[in-house]
């Protein structure tokens, strides 16, 4: 019996120590304001029923409730101004050596052509309608038709144009000599811009960026699972696995309460081992990238939490967002 007793007693002491270490009512007040990270800046959102990896996401658009498109640098303008402080977009080779800023692997889908993406030069994508393909009513109306000739960005043209911004680069391919390409671009960048730079993607192109560049923010895809598992495995002890070092810590939002140490015990790692907690939409089972999109989804988060929050509508949450703290 009194065996029993000690080991009772020390597994609630140990419980006790672990809920310490963990909790984070001991881990002081947040500092900062959480930081938004505005999904491919400020463009048309759509349903994400039904969505797979050939959906042409343009034909099923929300009636439009702002003026501008994805990955365009007005977009990135209205991203910036309604309160985001990092916005994603997404990069493909050109063939004359230079990179367009456009999500899609081709063009057909939200542009009046045709053809692979990156076997084009960036002059032909250029010469593009990429408001083309837009429709919220099944083909009947395109609000965006004409509007978007010659809106294709650069990459250095968006750098350019936001030179004190924070960006996240999205490598679309699994290309070695992309990766390779992409660290030249952003290796000639002053270190203090470099900072300022986040990339993401999975495979040999991100292994070859981070090569080329080793002090810099990245994300490999493909290392997301590994991080999540090996922290839920050892993350009680306050230990971050190298995985989920030096990178973005991805958590959807229905998922978070269950990391250990969330909120702020884990953002206060993560920021000890160079990385930044980032809380996406809930997990719905469906492949759309989910994001914080309203101020009812914002509002579901602690209070006191102080990572990054991943939106695709950073124009209705913005405010809520300057006004937490």
């Amino acid at each position: 019996m009194r065996k029993r007793i000690i080991a009772l007693l020390g597994a609630i002491v140990a419980a006790g120590g672990i809920w310490a270490m963990n909790s984070s009512l001991l881990a002081g007040a947040a500092e900062r304001k959480p930081m938004l990270i505005a999904h491919r800046g400020l463009g048309q959102t759509f349903s994400p029923v039904g969505i797979g990896n050939d959906t042409c996401t343009a034909e099923r658009i929300y009636p439009p409730e702002h003026p501008h498109l994805e990955n365009t640098i007005e977009g990135f303008r209205a991203a910036f101004a309604a309160g985001a402080d990092i916005v994603e977009l997404d990069v493909h080779p050109t063939t004359d050596g230079d990179f367009a800023v456009f999500h899609d692997w081709t063009v057909d889908c939200r542009t009046d052509g045709k053809g692979v993406t990156r076997e084009k030069s960036l002059k032909d994508l250029k010469g593009l309608d990429i408001g083309y393909g837009y429709t919220a009513d099944g083909g009947k109306t395109f609000p965006f038709r004409g509007k978007g000739v010659g809106q294709m960005p650069s990459l250095g043209e968006v750098l350019a144009t936001f030179p004190d911004k924070r960006f996240l680069i999205n490598i679309k391919s699994d290309d070695i000599a992309e990766g390779r390409l992409l660290a030249r671009m952003i290796g000639t960048l002053p270190p203090e811009r470099q900072k300022l730079i986040m990339v993401y993607g999975g495979g040999k192109a991100i292994d070859a960026y981070r090569t080329a560049l080793p002090d810099a923010v990245v994300l490999g895809t493909d290392r997301v699972v590994p991080c999540l598992m090996r922290y839920a495995a050892l993350g009680w002890s306050g230990y971050v696995p190298e995985d989920c070092r030096k990178t973005l810590f991805m958590l959807p939002a229905n998922y978070a309460p269950f990391a250990w140490g969330f909120p702020n015990r884990l953002s206060q790692r993560l920021d000890a081992n160079g990385s930044t907690l980032v809380i996406l939409g809930d997990n719905d089972g469906s492949r759309h990238s989910a994001g914080v999109d309203d101020t009812a989804t914002f509002r579901k988060l602690p209070a006191r939490f102080d990572g990054a929050i991943w939106t695709n509508r950073v124009d209705r949450i913005g405010a809520a967002v300057a006004a937490s703290k």
